[in-house]
């Protein structure tokens, strides 16, 4: 093997695109090295704000190899036939091979042995295309030249075995040399060996290591931060952002002049973030200190310190005038200005936003308190808690958006909400603080909830208005695009009732009312098939998330969301099911039963009897299996059978108290289910029936009664789950 250095400097990247294009870099050589059958070499991706490289190690040469390419059909359009030759620089189909396929029928292959290729000539050829075709996300063109890239391209570094490797892109040619830091070291330095890479740049004042640069923000900021008896302020995506934007990190302690330090935490924050990208401290009671951490790109510490102040205290200024100003202004105010600002085009105004999330808040605040887990299993869904949670929710959803006018929120976008708790706060609204500061969250994966019952309740309404507009309106996610953050409004909903244990027992019902509140011209049938659309949308964000968060498997999770009990409607209630699933599986009587409930699954659908169902997932058919599917017991000659027929009816007792609960598929919230203990019970009698019963007796009545003792089985156990979805032989945890 010999080494492979590759550097493409050019002026400064933007920070959010320089990781990922160090990825692409590699993913793209990697995949242009397979087509010589270098499979999976060996190389690390570095990234700075000018530079991205590949380190590795390469064979000296490629094998050779016998190259087939599938082409089109023999009987093909003949314009299919001549884009294949044309692109493998062929004239006519006299030099490619005909082969037979039972299924495809005859198709053309071309067939050649490609040599054996020194790895420097490869390279040679394949690195002007990867350039010239980068995938960035933006891009430009300067000069005279064609090619398109990020920012100018400077210098190109290649070699090989310690040669250069000879290649010309956009009039810059490869050479055997890059530069150190900019304004630090930037006169030219040669590098023959990618071994010696790092080191060699780390002199010229350039750390080429990302994560090393990240390490060195966060320890030199945290020792700054000692210093003054202070805790940096963690913030993660902010140092990846910094180290995204400096070559050699050099981290500085500056002081917030004391006359900003009455205006609210979040807005001095997100002041030196987004406009300074300064990392912010916390004193030893946790309140913000008076003190900032730049990270400059190298210079004078004491020059570049007092610098960053003076720059930041303007900032601040301008941030104090809006906190002030927006404090005069009383948010019925503000609120009254919504009917000016647009949620969408399509959509409306924030304020007829506001006025449908009115309309839907009551159903969900009683649906909030009466679904909690706490007060179904006291009995008391009339909780006199809900009266408290209706009001105040309804109070506080006419200032939730209001802090969107005020100048502070327009200069901040990210305090939306918090800036709304403040302004609530210095009115007296106290009770209402938490649902308006709150009701955005949970924004990411990791934000936290709606700390109180009405900032859930606030919280949920938007999230549903806001899925039911955009869902009229035709803009639903498609394949990663997801301009409207649909997807994260989704994983909110699901949180929220996840975490805080809460039953909608009818969630696409909630949403349908949501779709109501847009007076659309739709009517009712359209409308519940845009509901339960949406519905899907939130159930495949909660398979995704049940198998990240809980680590449950897709095909568990599939099986539980098609059990026909009625918990397909209710989000915290598919958790636990998905969950106990996994559980039974685990247990012998749930591997067994497994088996159990496939080979009957297997024998009615091949004698295509089979129970109906509305579908897989469907609406549960228990509790009338007997009307559906009923059994005649003056039939039933076998024990084994006559067992299987009473173990049925017991199982059918124990998970349902009476039949209004069956045909609601209503249960009582319970630490475990009952399915579990009842279908656990039908192990013995189960197998015993198989062991001793032929199904398919020569009597045609006494066939299909124990056809009908199967159906029913197979009706019984898609309470739980719907076992035919579950992978064979796959071993449970």
């Amino acid at each position: 093997m010999s080494d492979f250095l590759l550097e493409l400097y050019s002026e400064e990247i933007p920070a959010g695109m320089a990781a990922r294009a160090a990825a692409d870099l590699q993913r793209l050589l990697t995949a242009a090295l397979a087509e010589h059958g270098i499979a999976e070499p060996e190389m690390r991706a570095l990234h700075t704000p000018q530079r991205l490289a590949l380190l590795g190690d390469l064979p000296a040469a490629t094998e050779a190899a016998h190259i087939e390419k599938v082409g089109p059909r023999v009987d093909a359009p003949e314009k299919a036939i001549q884009g294949f030759l044309r692109s493998n620089g062929l004239d006519d189909v006299a030099g490619l091979t005909t082969r037979e396929d039972p299924k495809k029928g005859a198709y053309y292959v071309l067939e050649h042995t490609e040599a054996a290729r020194p790895m420097g000539e490869v390279l040679a050829a394949c690195l002007p295309d990867i350039i010239a075709a980068f995938p960035w996300p933006k891009s430009m063109r300067w000069g005279a030249g064609s090619l398109r890239w990020v920012r100018p391209l400077r210098n190109i570094l290649c070699r090989f075995d310690g040669a250069v490797v000879p290649f010309e892109i956009g009039g810059v040619e490869s050479v055997g040399f890059t530069y150190g830091h900019r304004f630090l070291s930037p006169e030219k330095v040669e590098i023959k060996r990618a071994k010696d890479y790092v080191a060699a740049l780390k002199k010229r004042k350039v750390l080429a290591d990302a994560d090393a640069r990240r390490v060195g923000i966060k320890e030199q900021a945290e020792k700054l931060a000692a210093e003054v008896g202070c805790v940096l302020v963690e913030d993660a995506p902010l140092v990846d952002e910094i180290a995204g934007l400096v070559e050699w990190p050099l981290a500085l302690r500056g002081e917030i002049d004391p006359q900003f330090m009455d205006v609210p935490e979040e807005i001095l924050v997100s002041a030196m973030r987004t406009h300074q990208k300064y990392l912010a401290l916390h004193d030893t009671k946790g309140g913000l200190a008076p003190h900032f951490i730049a990270v400059s790109n190298g210079g004078n510490a004491a020059d570049v310190a007092a610098g960053n102040a003076r720059v930041l205290s303007a900032r601040l200024a301008d941030a104090k005038f809006f906190w002030e100003q927006d404090c005069k202004t009383p948010l019925e105010d503000f609120a009254a200005g919504l009917d000016k600002l647009v949620f969408h085009a399509k959509l409306g105004t924030m304020a007829e936003k506001v006025a449908r999330m009115q309309e839907i808040i009551p159903t969900y605040a009683s649906e909030f308190v009466s679904g909690t887990e706490a007060v179904a299993q006291s009995g008391k869904p009339d909780s006199p808690y809900l009266p408290d949670v209706m009001e105040i929710a309804g109070e506080a959803v006419k200032f939730a958006k209001a802090d969107l006018v005020s100048s502070t929120v327009r200069e901040f976008p990210a305090l939306q909400g918090i800036i709304g708790g403040y302004l609530a706060e210095k009115e007296g609204l106290d009770d209402k603080i938490a649902a308006i500061r709150d009701h955005y969250k949970p924004v990411g994966r990791d934000d936290d909830i709606p700390e109180t019952p009405e900032g859930c309740v606030v919280a949920l309404a938007d999230k549903i208005d806001t899925l039911a507009g955009f869902w009229l309106i035709g803009e639903k996610p498609t394949g990663s695009k997801d301009p409207y953050a649909l997807r994260r409004a989704a994983l909110g909903i699901i949180r929220i009732l996840l975490e805080e244990k809460m039953r909608f027992f009818n969630l696409p019902s909630k949403i349908l009312e949501a779709t109501y509140q847009y007076k659309s011209g739709m009517n009712r049938g359209e409308l519940n098939i845009l509901s339960d659309d949406i519905f899907d949308f939130i159930k495949d964000r909660l398979k995704d998330y049940l198998r990240k968060k809980h680590e449950l498997e897709p095909d568990v999770i599939a099986a539980a969301f098609a059990a026909e009990d009625g918990t397909r409607n209710d989000i915290y209630d598919l958790m636990r099911q998905a969950k106990n699933v996994t559980k039974f599986l685990a247990t012998p009587e749930g591997d067994n039963l497994r088996e159990t409930y496939r080979r009957a699954y297997n024998i009615c659908k091949k004698a295509d009897r089979l129970p109906e169902s509305s579908s897989l997932p469907g609406h549960g058919q228990y509790g009338r299996e007997s009307e559906l599917y009923p059994t005649n017991e003056k039939l039933l000659c076998d024990p084994a059978e006559r067992k299987l027929h009473e173990a049925l009816k017991v199982c059918r007792d124990k998970i349902y108290r009476h039949p209004k609960e069956a045909y609601s598929g209503y249960r009582e919230f319970r630490g475990e289910y009952r399915e579990l203990e009842a279908l656990a019970e039908l192990c013995a009698p189960v197998d015993d029936f198989f062991k001793d019963v032929r199904v398919d007796d020569d009597d045609p009545a006494i066939r299909d009664n124990r056809y009908t003792l199967l159906q029913r089985l197979i009706v019984a156990m898609r309470t739980f789950a719907a076992f035919e979805l579950i992978e064979k032989n796959k071993k449970r945890s």
